[in-house]
């Protein structure tokens, strides 16, 4: 008999699953259709024996002490600064964009200040920002917009960025200064042993199971249990009730290289050429020593393994019809990006996954950092 059944074994499920076993004393079963841990952050050795994170780059960033020190009790840290560049007019630019950017793009010598008054004088100020494009030609005008983003937006989402709500892009920075780092946050690192050993100490509590391979469908009438906690698709916990929430997915394709480094950076973007979105080597976020270097590309699809939500009007009205019929639904907690339909960071996952805990507990969030694992 479990006290809890978790679905899902990511950062939502998995900090879930350690604090119940570890602080509160709780026998949990955490299930994964997947045949592996840690969700799309799982990473492993591929062929080449290079470190790669299978669904694409997860680069850990975050403003939250809490968030990070409790991390750190599951892992050592490798300092790390992420920065892109865009291949826009055949050149590598910086991005975000920042000072360099607009002077190499351009030919100019624009101090911070001439660039504060260049965006005045180029920036757009519709009545209402509502759209993602709103959002940018407010910042920087029609054409850096054009050559940065509207394709990139398009490739991303298969929508043009003026049907997209302003969230999507409404966090996009823009610097007036020469810094080109991408976060900006207090705290910029990554696993140093990857992010999969991190999960398996978490998940390491005798009070936790761990079973792979397996749908919730398949076990919840079978294995006891009181309560659960959800992190799938909350649309097809209800079964799809009021239709499908939208979702774009990715496809990645890898190759490697006998090279130790092929990009002068770890991610660049395409916003123009080709039909992939991104490239990334991940030698740069591992600080992997390899005589060979792995690579992924990245293709925006309509179908596959649900990453990012649509945030448009209509889903997100679609949306609050699940999340009233969850909060219907006694003994289950809907917690994550899925669950939720929202676009989280890991660290703000881990930041939601602990208030519940709280909640569950009845403890504050730091109450609930109160036991060392």
């Amino acid at each position: 008999m479990f006290d809890y059944l978790i679905v899902g074994a990511g950062f939502a499920g998995s900090v879930l699953a350690e604090r119940l076993a570890s602080d509160a004393g709780k026998k949990v079963l955490i299930v994964d259709q997947r045949a592996h841990i840690g969700g799309n952050a799982f990473d492993h050795y591929d062929d080449a024996g290079v470190l790669v994170h299978k669904y694409g780059p997860h680069i850990f960033h975050t403003n939250s002490r809490e968030v990070f020190d409790y991390l750190s009790r599951f892992t050592e840290w490798r300092p790390y600064q992420h920065r892109v560049q865009a291949w826009v007019d055949g050149q590598l630019l910086p991005i975000p964009i920042n000072l360099d950017t607009v002077n190499q793009l351009y030919g100019l010598r624009l101090t911070s200040a001439g660039l504060v008054k260049y965006f005045k004088r180029v920036a757009e100020h519709p009545a209402v920002v509502r759209t993602s494009e709103d959002v940018i030609v407010s910042k920087v005008g029609r054409e850096l917009y054009e050559k940065f983003f509207r394709n990139y937006t398009r490739k991303q989402w298969d929508l043009d960025p003026s049907e997209l709500d302003a969230t999507v892009t409404a966090r996009v920075p823009v610097r007036t200064n020469r810094d080109d780092r991408y976060f900006t946050d207090t705290y910029q690192a990554m696993p140093r042993r990857g992010y999969t050993r991190m999960f398996e100490r978490m998940l390491s509590h005798p009070n936790i199971k761990v079973l792979l391979n397996a749908s919730y469908r398949e076990v919840q009438h079978i294995i006891p249990h009181d309560e659960v906690i959800y992190t799938g698709p909350i649309d097809e916990y209800f079964a799809y009730r009021f239709g499908r929430l939208p979702y774009r997915s990715l496809q990645f394709e890898f190759e490697t290289l006998n090279t130790p480094l092929h990009q002068p950076v770890a991610v660049i973007n395409y916003p123009n050429d080709n039909l992939y979105t991104r490239v990334t080597e991940f030698k740069h976020l591992t600080g992997q020593e390899h005589l060979k270097t792995t690579l992924v590309y990245e293709y925006p699809r309509a179908t596959g393994d649900p990453y990012y939500p649509v945030q448009r009007p209509e889903n997100t009205e679609l949306y609050r019809k699940y999340q009233m019929l969850a909060a219907q639904t006694e003994g289950v907690h809907f917690v994550g990006r899925l669950a939720t339909y929202r676009y989280y960071n890991m660290d703000q996952v881990v930041a939601q996954a602990l208030t519940v805990y709280g909640k569950l507990t009845g403890q504050s969030r730091r109450e609930a950092l109160a036991n060392p694992a």
